[in-house]
């Protein structure tokens, strides 16, 4: 069965064809980060007119790839949320009227749940239960996955997720967004930094997150500076390394207080080298930890397409045209 994907929570226009038997067929991502720079931010009324022009042309394009045609697809999965209201309007709104217009069924798919589920699209092996930390523009969530593919958050933000410091940062320090690449770029340059950051409630006796108080503390250092390459990639090392020092060892001592050996880090935040690298170094050698790969950590639609074949399995269709820009990732 050949299932299309549509992705359009926020600034990715993503579409792809999975085949339960094939695999993913191929997949492809357009970009609009260079609509949105200039705003340092999605503008939602650009992101919402940019999917309605990609849409048919990468449909088009992915069929033609695969030689395919649309009788060819017997199940459209499609992000309803979260994301922003315009854009996921758009990829639900296309999503129906071509299942409409085919007639065949359509199902809708978290995108927080996508994320989590994405690297298991290459790592076949790979099954619940495990523990997943999702790290992206807009959340942070740590969370365990039974064998039933539900949910049960552990812990979450309480204010500013990493995705969305690491934006706030990069844009202080004159760099360009996304953020995060740009800081992981500067970073890469040095090996020791003489800044001392904070790392918000690493100690505390809870799974939950705070990151606006590290972004506050940055910002008003960088304010106090002449910056120049040096200083920014010396405030870049110390920033990330903070972050990482959080994420990892409140993630590592999930792990162990609930006796998970498998961790899942996805988002696109988990395409950060460097907290790639420190969760493979500072794990012990009971734990796994598992990453989606590096095209399947950003917005996709690859993730949905997977996702949605393995819910339809399931029984799970829809029938209305409703989006949740907000939804609820616990079952």
């Amino acid at each position: 069965m050949v299932v299309l994907g549509i992705e359009s929570s926020c600034d990715d226009t993503g579409l792809a064809v999975f085949d339960e038997d094939k695999g993913l067929m191929e997949h492809i991502v357009s970009s609009q980060k260079h609509i949105h720079a200039n705003f340092g931010g999605v503008v939602p009324e650009l992101a919402s007119r940019d999917h309605v022009s990609k849409f048919i042309p990468l449909l088009n394009e992915l069929l033609s790839k695969n030689q395919l045609s649309l009788k060819d697809i017997k199940l459209i999965a499609y992000t309803n949320g979260p994301g922003l209201m315009g854009p996921l309007l758009t990829g639900a709104t296309f999503a129906k009227t071509l299942a409409w217009s085919l007639n065949i069924k359509s199902i809708e798919i978290n995108h927080l749940e996508a994320h989590i589920f994405s690297p298991m699209i290459t790592e076949k092996k790979l099954k619940p239960p495990f523990l997943s930390l999702l790290v992206s523009g807009g959340h942070t969530i740590l969370s365990s996955i039974n064998s039933k593919l539900q949910h049960k958050i552990l812990g979450q933000t309480l204010d500013d997720s990493v995705g969305e410091v690491f934006d706030k940062v990069a844009r202080n320090l004159g760099l360009n967004y996304p953020g995060g690449p740009e800081i992981s770029k500067f970073s890469s340059k040095i090996e020791k930094t003489p800044f001392k950051f904070p790392r918000p409630m690493i100690n505390s006796n809870d799974y939950n997150f705070s990151f606006s108080g590290l972004k506050t503390h940055v910002i008003n250092q960088i304010k106090k500076l002449q910056l120049n390459d040096k200083v920014i990639s010396e405030i870049s090392l110390e920033f990330e390394n903070s972050i990482s020092d959080v994420l990892i060892t409140k993630t590592l001592r999930a792990a162990n207080e609930n006796s998970i050996k498998n961790i899942v880090i996805s988002g696109g935040v988990s395409a950060n080298k460097r907290l790639r690298e420190r969760f493979n170094n500072e794990k012990n050698n009971d734990i796994f930890i598992h990453f989606p790969n590096l095209s399947f950590s950003t917005d996709n639609g690859a993730m949905i397409a997977y996702l949605g074949n393995l819910k339809f399995k399931k029984g799970e269709y829809d029938n209305s045209l409703y989006v949740q820009p907000n939804p609820s990732l616990s079952l």
